[in-house]
């Protein structure tokens, strides 16, 4: 019955086999490896991981901005609406990004230019996909403003005149302006104070519900992606180690890097003196183990993850995973 339902819903983007790498003088730094997913219309997705595990990459791979050089999309396919985006020229994807495809980047202190009002900045994005007027495009940056909670009376004010907070309500505001229908957004609160988290993370869920707009949002944090999320992909060293519904992750969580992130996290409801945190590092990107990325951190490893790697097993109809331990 669940399968019925998963294919019944529309599919806005399939990334499959997804590789990019950065080539630097000798080395080579694999940041995304073989990289596979899906996303439902309207569907949130939570993409989590250490830092260096290539979530950023990935978002960039999607829209196209990945800097070459040193960087270079290798293989794979990113087929948004069934259209293969690694096909598109560059003329193309200019009028998919900003349109179809939005990033909120990761700090709303250096998003926006310091020498152009915020309105202007709105105003500009939507002058680029939609033929109206500079004044219609005011007016509309006007009402985008509002949108976000910030009054249009503050249209020819600068960035340097808002908040952190307020910086990125704006940032907000330009990414959804065309109303596109995939919004990625790569840790929109980390430079945010707890109580502002609350009011971005809030007004995002409310406009992705109003535009049916479907969402990658990237973290770090667990607890944000608890109250986001459909679905969640939790990232290591360029690959995807599980994947699954927001119940799946949770309540029945299977890879041992998982459940190394949930155990380094205090818990409400159980008095711990000390965390249990995930020993070592991630590894170098340029010098990746043979075997299983997570093998020399895990503390479940057998002789064979450290030559063998393993593929991503179907669990349920839902929940995958990356790991020996559920090879059959």
């Amino acid at each position: 019955m669940s399968i019925m339902v998963e294919n019944m819903k529309e599919k806005i983007l399939e990334i499959k086999d997804l590789t990019i790498h950065y080539i630097i003088e000798d080395s080579v730094v694999k940041a995304v490896n073989n990289l596979s997913l899906d996303l439902n219309r309207g569907e949130t997705l939570g993409l989590v991981g250490e830092t260096g595990a290539g979530k950023t990459t990935t978002a960039l791979g999607i829209m196209r901005l990945v800097p070459d050089p040193p960087g270079q999309i290798i293989g794979g396919k990113i087929l948004l609406n069934g259209e293969n985006l690694l096909e598109k020229s560059e003329r193309e994807m200019r009028k998919i990004r900003g349109n179809k495809i939005s990033m909120i980047f990761q700090d709303p202190m250096t998003s926006l230019n310091p020498v152009t009002t915020v309105g202007d900045q709105i105003a500009e994005i939507i002058r680029v996909h939609e033929k109206i007027s500079r004044a219609e495009a005011h007016i509309k940056a006007k009402e985008m403003l509002e949108l976000v909670g910030i009054p249009e009376n503050r249209f020819s004010e600068y960035p340097n005149q808002f908040s952190g907070g307020m910086r990125q309500r704006v940032v907000i505001a330009i990414a959804l302006a065309c109303n596109p229908e995939l919004l990625l957004a790569d840790e929109p609160t980390t430079a945010l104070d707890v109580t502002i988290q609350a009011q971005v993370l809030d007004l995002m869920n409310k406009l992705k519900e109003e535009f049916n707009t479907s969402m990658i949002l990237i973290t770090h944090d667990l607890g944000v992606v608890a109250e986001t999320c459909d679905k969640v992909a939790i990232m290591y060293a360029g690959e995807i180690l599980e994947y699954g519904t927001l119940d799946d992750i949770y309540n029945n969580t299977l890879h041992p890097y998982t459940k190394g992130l949930f155990g380094s996290i205090p818990d409400l409801y159980r008095e711990t003196k000390r965390l249990n945190p995930i020993p070592g590092t991630i590894p170098d990107p340029t010098n990746l183990p043979p075997g299983c990325t997570f093998a020399p951190r895990c503390t479940h490893k057998k002789p064979e993850c450290e030559i063998h790697r393993p593929s991503l097993k179907q669990i349920s109809d839902t929940h995958k995973v990356k790991c020996i331990l559920y090879d059959v």
